[in-house]
């Protein structure tokens, strides 16, 4: 992403706050960008969790995504409702729109993940625009604002973490996000498979039980066969969840690096998801591994 690109920026979840939405706006514009956002960001429907009907919400993505002007695509919160698009979008029309970034986390792993299958382009996990740690009334939180532009320009560096629950070194293709969306996939079309990759897990305001509820759903899926590596995120209104990951994810026998400032919480460190990555944990780091162009896209 460069200045004077074009940026979208669309609801595919819950509907978002219009101050932060605008201040988010306005962030963006600051760094030389122009903005475009999508007719129904703001919409609402009978169900005050969604962000406007199901059809709408993802006219408003693939509108975007096809749009040959746009480069980035912004997702402007999270909340429920990206799964609800995935039958709904043109994955032949959005594939011949070519690469271009698709930005989010929390309920936006169903798109991250569906995107990965899909399309075959990487997909940035990050902070969202109309959110605090970017529309804070101040300024934006410096280190998520900074790591997520050097991210933009694939110049992020590793993302530490402060914990090692398995020691070791994995390298492979960086997959996951939020692990409720995670589990909720299984049984689906976009079945997890975490087999030769590293997955990224995180999550918000899930008691430990509820953790181990859907890692066990994950585990007896066989999403977790021939994983390399685990990097865990934050953990953010989940009690203590360390006795149930350690419980559940050192049984698979590979390299768990945890305490890593990505998914909620501050700060929220980018990282790209459907590219190389390693985790290490003797520097307790993640890192994303472009080797070329073709990768960095």
């Amino acid at each position: 992403m460069r200045q004077g690109d074009t940026v979208a920026i669309v609801s595919p979840s819950g509907p978002p706050n219009a101050i932060l939405l605008r201040r988010g706006v306005e962030r963006l514009e600051g760094l030389g960008l122009k903005v475009v956002v999508g007719e129904h960001v703001l919409g609402r429907q009978e169900l005050p969790y969604l962000a406007g009907a199901d059809a709408s919400r993802a006219a408003d993505l693939q509108a975007a995504w096809c749009d040959p002007a746009v480069s980035t695509v912004f997702c402007a919160r999270g909340g429920y409702g990206a799964a609800r698009l995935l039958g709904l979008l043109d994955w032949a029309a959005m594939r011949a729109a070519g690469p271009k970034t698709l930005i989010g986390s929390s309920d936006i792993t169903a798109l991250h993940h569906a995107f990965a299958l899909e399309l075959g382009v990487p997909t940035l996990h990050g902070p969202m625009p109309a959110c605090d740690v970017i529309a804070d009334e101040k300024r934006p939180e410096p280190r998520t604002w900074e790591h997520l532009r050097a991210a933009l320009a694939r110049q992020a560096p590793p993302v530490v973490g402060d914990r090692v629950l398995a020691p070791g070194r994995a390298e492979g293709v960086l997959v996951g996000g939020n692990l409720s969306l995670l589990a909720s996939m299984c049984g689906t079309r976009y079945h997890p498979s975490f087999a030769g990759k590293i997955v990224l897990l995180e999550d918000i305001g899930e008691e430990p039980y509820r953790i181990d509820r859907m890692l066990t759903q994950l585990v007896q899926a066989g999403a977790f066969n021939g994983v390399r590596g685990i990097a865990l995120g934050s953990w953010v209104d989940c009690g203590d969840p360390y006795p149930v990951l350690k419980d559940r994810l050192l049984p698979l026998g590979v390299p768990v690096l945890a305490g890593l400032p990505v998914g909620h919480g501050t700060p929220q460190m980018s990282v790209w998801l459907g590219a190389l990555g390693a985790i290490d944990t003797e520097s307790c780091s993640l890192a994303g591994l472009f080797r070329n162009e073709e990768q960095a896209r």
